[in-house]
């Protein structure tokens, strides 16, 4: 059962425009259809679904702005989903942004920051991905956004993204920690260094256990800061759990180091947001991975096993 009975709001991002691959778009009616709603109700919590932010259809935007990898219409639903999620965080909820792929991150985390920063005060971050999305305009072989979120929210990057309800970074590298990255591009290496965060490889992961690498990101992602943003792609657990997503990377987390770091970090009481993201019905088998983002939602909302 869930410890602590908590308040959330459930938004889903229907969008694939950050990503090549179709079908992203189509996650947030997988993880309802996975009983989203009401397995949280069944562990205590209190559950308002807000429904969809509205994305353009691809077919309907122009030429133009698909060379620009749809950068306007990204720019459109980060900033309505940014203003969602502070909404949500001024009313003593917990959002939960559901997608969708991975740009959607700019916006939520936006919103998040964009609350704290009135107050004057500073949120760190826990990202689990194959991928580290800390590619910079400059640095992206594909220009796809959803690689380039981290970036973003760190001030490099598309100057429409970076400035999203307030013209400041929304994270510090110190309290930013990424968490079962696989798989880095050539030269997003460099802004990885340059930039700072903090990286926990599945190499560090498979030496050290996941144990030890949670109480590291979490300890990091907690000092000087007053809350933690949880931000998952489901392309971090490794496809044999996860075979719904759109760019698969083999080697990844297991289902229970998955939990497990989920269960760490709801035991810390400072997860005020959540994105699970990257969630394929096109890829996937028998809306297998829709139903493990619902059981990792639970976790990180601190169900135990007893």
């Amino acid at each position: 059962m869930s410890k602590t009975k908590k308040h959330i709001d459930i938004i889903g991002v229907p969008s694939d425009l950050g990503a090549n691959m179709r079908g992203s778009n189509t996650g947030p009616a997988a993880v309802r259809i996975a009983d989203l709603k009401q397995k949280l109700e069944t562990l205590g919590h209190q559950v308002t679904d807000k429904g969809d932010i509205h994305i353009p259809l691809r077919e309907n935007i122009s030429p133009e702005d698909r060379e620009l990898r749809y950068l306007p219409q990204i720019e459109t639903l980060c900033t309505e989903l940014a203003k969602e999620v502070e909404q949500s965080i001024a009313n003593d909820r917990i959002p939960i942004s559901i997608g969708g792929d991975h740009s959607l991150a700019v916006g939520s985390i936006s919103g998040v920051a964009n609350h704290f920063y009135k107050k004057n005060k500073k949120i760190g971050l826990v990202w689990f991905d194959a991928h580290a999305d800390i590619n910079s305009p400059e640095t992206s072989p594909s220009a796809n956004i959803h690689g380039m979120p981290l970036a973003a929210l760190l001030g490099r990057g598309h100057e429409e993204l970076t400035k999203i309800l307030n013209d400041q970074p929304k994270l510090l590298a110190e309290n930013s920690v990424l968490v079962g990255v696989r798989t880095i591009d050539e030269r997003e290496r460099a802004n990885l260094k340059d930039l700072g965060v903090h990286c926990f490889t599945m190499r560090e992961i498979d030496e050290k256990g996941m144990h030890h690498v949670m109480t590291q990101a979490i300890k990091y992602a907690s000092t000087g800061t007053d809350a933690i943003h949880l931000s998952f792609d489901l392309d971090g657990i490794d496809p044999l759990y996860a075979p719904g997503v759109s760019t698969a990377v083999t080697g990844g987390l297991s289902f229970r180091e998955a939990h497990l770091g989920l269960e760490m970090l709801a035991d810390t009481g400072k997860v005020c947001a959540m994105d699970f993201v990257e969630v394929n019905p096109f890829t996937d088998r028998n809306n297998a991975t829709a139903r493990l983002a619902v059981d990792l939602i639970q976790s990180a909302l601190g169900k135990s096993i007893l």
